[in-house]
């Protein structure tokens, strides 16, 4: 069935990380008028979620925050949050897109935001945006910058004891609430997806996440974050102060027994930069790094590696074959020296695995734009333009296309805007 609710548009953009803001942004200010449509409950990606950004150790929440907010309140840029892309096709001259609307059990419209439904719930469950080291209420705003500033009903772990719905003061719960389908028209759309790690899960040899002092570099952003789950850097298992925190790098990436046979790119320097910050707060612990090859490759990236080495970060050249839980709660690493020393065994308060970036979204059965082999969106013309995609009129931007880093990405974005504008200006002069 074709949804009767048609919204038109000039451009979409499908994700809403630092790539679709910088994107949508660059389009907003253009004057053309863009959709953003994010699976997420807030806009802000994954770097709304680090702790700070290499090689200048700036506040990640610092740069991205303004970023939401002018996306927010931008006369041309309209969110849908908590969306999924259905399909996207061609259409005409332009895309058509088919988006699901999630029920938050919450109407947009009647929430003013006091949170006094958060505050009353009494069901507490895992808190996925603090790396699973906190609780969170069944119903909630995901973090304290999310916008939009309203909360979701965990309608699995909701008890429905409708405390929520009594103290609401403009009676926003609706516990009846249903998806809704919409459809976009536009006459372009930008692919900013983003990331997944490798889940650890899959991982046999680090211990398929069984070993609770080894973490994936996500949940270590959150142990530094200064909103952190502990306000501190502790150790999930038994809360004590880690006096010993290994890296594990290549975690998933270059290794085709995982899938991920390419350099993630970034891992390297956020396993640095975490070191560093590590160093700072415990200026006692012996940090380690365990790596292949250290690919410091952008401005200022060698000589951010250099001073980790000057601060007493130790890097060991090795290959892990294996981690297995160790006494007290530590995890004890298996690794080959790449010297020629040969095997030999660590044990860690905490280990930091570096796990491989896989893409954020499967194009397939949803639009027919091609897959590269590392599943990433292709560019067919990646030196001229890596943002070209095989589909006239869809653009691809970030870590959608292959792993890089924020500098990278942002620069990506702002080409696919200009591209996108480019296409629309020449629409408009041959109609």
């Amino acid at each position: 069935m074709i949804p009767t609710n048609i919204k038109n548009f000039d451009t979409l953009v499908v994700g809403s990380g630092i790539a679709g803001l910088q994107a949508a942004l660059d389009l907003g200010d253009q004057g053309y008028k863009v959709a953003v449509v994010e699976k997420d409950a807030s806009i802000g990606g994954k770097m709304i979620r680090l702790s700070k950004v290499f090689p200048t150790l700036d506040c990640a929440s610092c740069i991205t925050t303004p970023k939401m907010s002018a996306a927010a309140h931008h006369e041309n840029i309209t969110l849908f949050t908590y969306c999924d892309l259905t399909s996207l096709n061609h259409e005409g001259s332009g895309m058509k897109a088919l988006i699901t609307q999630n029920p938050r059990y919450v109407d947009p419209v009647k929430c003013i935001g006091c949170r006094q439904c958060e505050y009353i719930c009494p069901v507490h469950v895992s808190d996925a945006e603090q790396g699973g080291f906190s609780a969170r209420k069944a119903i909630s705003i995901p973090f304290s910058t999310a916008i939009p500033q309203l909360p979701i009903l965990d309608i699995e772990n909701c008890m429905l004891c409708g405390q929520c719905e009594k103290t609401c003061p403009t009676h926003a719960i609706d516990y009846f609430q249903k998806a809704e389908e919409f459809m976009i028209l536009a006459k372009t759309a930008v692919i900013t997806t983003g990331f997944e790690l490798l889940p650890v899960k899959n991982s046999f040899q680090y211990g398929n996440g069984n070993i609770p002092n080894v973490v994936d570099s996500m949940q270590m952003e959150r142990l530094l974050a200064p909103h952190g789950p502990y306000n501190r850097v502790l150790r999930p298992s038994d809360g004590m102060e880690p006096d010993s925190i290994a890296y594990v790098q290549c975690a998933g990436s270059r290794d085709k027994s995982m899938g991920v046979p390419y350099c993630s790119r970034v891992c390297c320097m956020y396993a640095i930069k975490q070191a560093m910050l590590l160093s700072g707060s415990l200026p006692l612990a012996d940090i380690i790094i365990y790596y292949m090859d250290i690919r410091a490759f952008g401005k200022g990236y060698e000589q951010f590696y250099q001073n980790a080495k000057a601060m007493g970060i130790e890097f060991v050249k090795a290959k892990i074959a294996r981690i297995d839980e160790g006494e007290n709660g530590s995890a004890q690493v298996r690794f080959e020296r790449q010297d020629g020393s040969g095997i030999a065994t660590a044990d860690h308060d905490l280990v930091v695995l570096s796990m491989g970036m896989i893409p954020g979204w499967n194009p397939e059965s949803i639009c027919p734009v091609s897959k590269d082999s590392d599943q990433f969106i292709t560019s067919i013309k990646p030196k001229i333009s890596p943002v070209l995609t095989n589909m006239d009129g869809l653009f691809v931007a970030g870590v959608a296309a292959g792993p890089k880093d924020i500098v990278d990405t942002i620069t990506e974005s702002g080409s696919a805007a200009m591209e996108a504008a480019k296409f629309m200006s020449n629409s408009h002069m041959e109609n």
